[in-house]
This record gives structure tokens, C-alpha cells and sequence, in this order.
């Protein structure tokens, strides 16, 4: 069909998660280091447009903060050279010990880096 398979989007969230975390320091390691884990418990991506192969594509990952405690993506893909909407997606983890037991409160490091980062964090426009 001459059209990226739709399971290749994932990966294009994952690097904007990655992006994201390098950007603003909410890394995997970040976290690790503290003693939790994030695993993706959701996970919702509506196509808009197919892709072709060889398209540049431009991913913009926006936090969205939560009362409770998780960790909240939307992210939009865009065809870098039209700028045209390929897909919107939002991604949800959840905060585990090492033993990957849920945790019901925010990790302080994680309180700490919303302190620090949420009043700079633009929304998508």
C-alpha cells in the first residue's frame, strides 16, 4: 500500500516522550534513579492521514498535568513539509516501586519536577 504501517506511530510518540524528557529532564533514568518505574497503561491514536514512506514528520508532545498520580501526553504529528495533521494520540503511565506496585502518591521527584517545570510548560496551540 506504499503507506508506513500504523504501528510505526507508536514509536514516533515514544521518541517524542523521549525528546520531551531530554528537553525538560522527566527521563526514564530520572525516575529510576529515585526508585519508580512508568509503565504506558494507555494508549489512543486517532489516524488522520496516511504517511508514506519517506515522509519527514514532526511530533510535538505536550504534558498535561493530573490531580492524581500519572503521567499525561497528547501529542499531535504533523507532515514536516505541509504541516498537515497526521494523527493525534495521548499516552498515560503510572508511577510503580520496584517490586511494580502502584503507587497512590507522587514520587517527591516528581512533585519536584512539576514545581519546577509546570508554570513554563506551553500547551499545544
Amino acid at each position: 500500500m506504499h503507506i508506513v504501517w500504523h504501528g510505526h506511530y507508536v514509536k514516533y510518540l515514544e521518541d517524542g516522550r523521549e525528546a520531551f524528557a531530554r528537553e525538560f529532564g522527566l527521563g526514564y533514568h530520572f525516575l529510576e534513579q529515585a526508585g519508580y518505574g512508568i509503565p504506558l497503561v494507555e494508549l489512543v491514536i486517532d489516524y488522520k492521514k496516511a504517511v508514506r514512506y519517506g515522509d519527514t514528520l514532526a511530533v510535538e508532545t505536550r504534558y498535561v498535568p493530573s490531580a492524581t498520580p500519572k503521567i499525561c501526553f497528547e501529542y499531535r504529528i504533523r507532515d514536516a513539509a505541509s504541516q498537515q495533521l497526521v494523527c493525534t494520540a495521548r499516552t498515560t503511565q503510572v508511577f510503580t516501586n520496584t517490586q511494580l506496585q502502584l503507587q497512590l502518591m507522587p514520587p517527591p521527584c516528581f512533585t519536584e519536577w512539576q514545581q519546577r517545570w509546570l508554570p513554563s510548560l506551553a500547551p499545544i496551540v
